[in-house]
């Protein structure tokens, strides 16, 4: 059994759909990262950089203890080599499928986050604008890569679908509010469209609806805890 401490963020949604995709048996842990529970020391322990998700596979390969494994990119390539899917091993479609896995985690995803960062604040924080001109051109900057990409190849690694296209899908789904027009990415819109359809992709996108809370709607003093707790983060002092 795999537990999957996970809250329905895009990073963690990239994992439930490979998970619905290999047919794998899970456990979903809910991990309210709103409430701060990557901050206790139990979490801390399986993740030192205090994010989720973070998968543990209580039945690893060979047998033995326990594997825990943080960072989404890993838990991906983790899963997929457990399953023997979505995964090729063959020297260039392997590197195919980890050049684009590597460019989602130093790219996509922490861009997409800042635009959606900056989106979010409004006026409220002092005057967003450049902010927010940077980060949403960025990301249809990325958009374009995608696009191109896709022009002449039907997924991200060529003609497999593949963890590389999980992985990029969950950032994705929000491209009104990260300020595009999907309309301006018509092979990128025919690889989204492919992959909206896949019924895991559907399940995968669905874990944990019922854990969401709209934070907007939250009372202004919840806002300001969870913005003075999330955001500005320091560094953690080591043990003496």
């Amino acid at each position: 059994m795999i537990d999957l401490h996970y809250w329905p963020t895009p990073n963690g949604k990239k994992v439930t759909i490979l998970l619905e995709e290999c047919g794998l048996p899970y456990r979903i842990v809910p991990m309210n990262i709103q409430r701060g529970d990557q901050f206790t020391d139990a979490f801390l322990a399986m993740n030192p950089n205090h994010r989720m998700p973070v998968m543990v596979d209580h039945e690893p390969a060979g047998g033995g203890a326990a594997i825990s494994v943080f960072e989404s990119g890993s838990i991906m390539m983790y899963i997929a080599e457990k399953a023997g899917k979505f995964w090729p091993q063959d020297t260039r479609t392997k590197y195919a499928v980890n050049q684009w896995v590597t460019w989602q985690m130093a790219n996509q995803g922490p861009k997409s986050g800042e635009c959606g960062h900056f989106r979010r604040l409004g006026e409220a924080q002092g005057d967003q604008t450049y902010a927010i001109r940077r980060f949403t051109d960025e990301v249809n900057r990325l958009y374009g890569v995608l696009n191109n990409r896709l022009y002449d190849h039907r997924y991200l690694a060529g003609d497999q679908y593949t963890i590389a296209d999980m992985i990029c899908y969950p950032w994705t789904v929000n491209w009104k509010f990260q300020g595009q027009d999907i309309e301006e990415f018509r092979h990128f819109k025919r690889w989204h469209e492919e992959l909206a359809a896949r019924p895991a992709v559907i399940r995968g996108m669905a874990v944990g609806a019922d854990l969401s809370t709209d934070v907007t709607k939250l009372p202004a003093e919840e806002q300001a805890r969870i913005r003075k707790m999330m955001y500005n983060q320091r560094a953690r002092p080591a043990p003496a």
